[in-house]
């Protein structure tokens, strides 16, 4: 099978860190090292909503948005109220994180406030005056009361682990959620973001998942302004002012793409100019799109597709943010753990082609993709042509060739192309990994702007 080539971008810094805070822009190079070298993340989807097997917010009847009505499965009034049974009495905040560490995964994202408007931490911001009502509807009015997210913000820094809080902007529940000029609930939720940013220590990116109304309802550029103060550094995904109708063109708009992409079950197109990340749920509905939340009966992603998933968005230079869904007792599905521990073994054999690495220099593909860092290319190859596998050329050569697992494999390099011929028996089912070892740029050579200088 032959691929095309493609010339990898260099990343520009468009202003200095120092000016973050009150000059609000994508961030630069320097701010996104750590993200794009940590390749693999631990999305953790759960709340009250994990008591009814129905899918997060989206099972609950009635909502204001009518969207995925084959989700709705939960009437208005039981939804609203599942918090009163809230007990995870097995949540241990220190097995999840390291769990996430056993597996590979250099950050996690969690679910502080879904769609449904519940906190999973004390927020001091009041959603209801009504006695009747939950008066904050956050995890202090459950039995079980404690502070998820302190909890998982320690865990998280104990393990070694970058941290991320979602954060859905738009709240179907909350009773002044886009009336009129939205200013209450616009105050209510920025209020909640800065309580997550300045209670916990140290959060390196904030995951928001969409907004609804017109742009004129929301203060985004304060938004950013009050975050970049809070952590100068913080790391933004492209989501905090989607679906907002009148987005004005220009720096407002550059402010909202913030500073990754966010494909969603699916993985994302070779794109090596702006960082993105895949985030995908480990379970696959048999019928419908969610599986975020606990799906009991559900299957789950076996390891080799979650592992194609992986390789196929790390060769194509971006990250794979991988969903759980704990059951309501704060256990992981057992299926789940078995899956994220065999990622760990393989990073652990293989993590030198992952981690750390850029896509490129060949476009990935059904046949697999590749990967690169200094002098070294890894092609990970998940299909074959029989015992043979042919690509584009490069301009430099291959010093030397091998299995990752240390056997040698003989490169062939004419105008032509590449081709390297692997027995059926030394080809992994899953992926082949191959490592080439390139000579040294010859002297005087100096490729041109944007080259992968290869």
């Amino acid at each position: 099978m032959v691929i095309t080539t493609f010339l990898l971008l260099s990343g520009v810094s468009l202003f200095a860190a120092e000016d973050r805070a009150t000059n609000p822009r994508p961030a630069s190079s320097e701010q996104m090292q750590w993200f794009r070298d940590a390749k693999f993340g631990l999305f953790i989807h759960w709340g009250p909503a994990s008591i009814s097997g129905a899918e997060i917010s989206w099972g609950r009847k009635d909502r204001i948005e009518a969207g995925g009505t084959e989700l709705q499965k939960v009437p208005a009034d039981v939804y609203d109220h599942l918090y009163q049974q809230f007990n995870p009495v097995k949540f241990n905040a220190d097995q999840w994180m390291a769990l996430a560490k056993v597996a590979g995964c250099r950050y996690v994202v969690f679910i502080t406030k879904h769609h449904d408007g519940f906190s999973m931490w004390p927020t001091k911001q009041v959603r209801w005056e009504d006695p009747a009502r939950p008066r904050y509807y956050s995890i202090a009015e459950t039995p079980f009361k404690r502070d998820l997210c302190q909890e998982i913000a320690a865990a998280a820094r104990k393990h070694g682990l970058k941290l991320g809080w979602y954060y859905s902007t738009r709240d179907w529940t909350h009773p002044d959620y886009l009336k009129g000029d939205n200013r209450r609930y616009n105050d209510y939720y920025e209020a909640q973001v800065s309580e997550l940013l300045t209670r916990y220590g140290p959060v390196d990116m904030m995951w928001f998942d969409h907004a609804f109304g017109d742009w004129n309802q929301f203060t985004i550029e304060h938004l950013f302004q009050t975050m970049y103060q809070a952590h100068p550094n913080l790391l933004v995904n492209n989501r905090s002012a989607r679906g907002l109708n009148n987005i004005p063109a220009g720096a407002m708009r550059q402010l909202t793409e913030a500073d990754y992409d966010t494909p969603e079950q699916h993985i994302g197109q070779f794109q090596t100019n702006r960082a993105w990340e895949s985030c995908v749920t480990m379970t696959k509905c048999r019928n419908d799109t969610g599986g975020w939340s606990y799906r009991p009966g559900e299957p789950t992603r076996a390891f080799a597709d979650c592992l194609k998933m992986l390789v196929s968005t790390v060769t194509g230079d971006g990250n794979l943010l991988l969903n759980i869904g704990p059951m309501p007792t704060g256990e992981i599905v057992p299926e789940q753990i078995e899956v994220l521990r065999k990622m760990g073994i393989w990073l652990k054999q293989n993590g030198k082609s992952i981690y750390g690495t850029r896509g490129g220099p060949f476009v990935n593909g059904n046949w697999g993709g590749s990967t690169q860092r200094g002098n070294k290319i890894w092609l990970h190859v998940f299909e074959w042509s029989g015992d043979t596998l042919r690509l584009p050329t490069l301009e430099r050569t291959i010093q030397s060739a091998r299995l990752l697992r240390g056997t040698k494999v003989k490169p062939v390099q004419t105008r032509a192309g590449l081709e390297i011929t692997l027995p059926k028996a030394q080809q992994d089912p899953v992926d082949t990994v191959i490592e080439l070892t390139l000579a040294p740029v010859k002297t005087g050579h100096s490729p041109g702007a944007g080259s992968p200088q290869l």
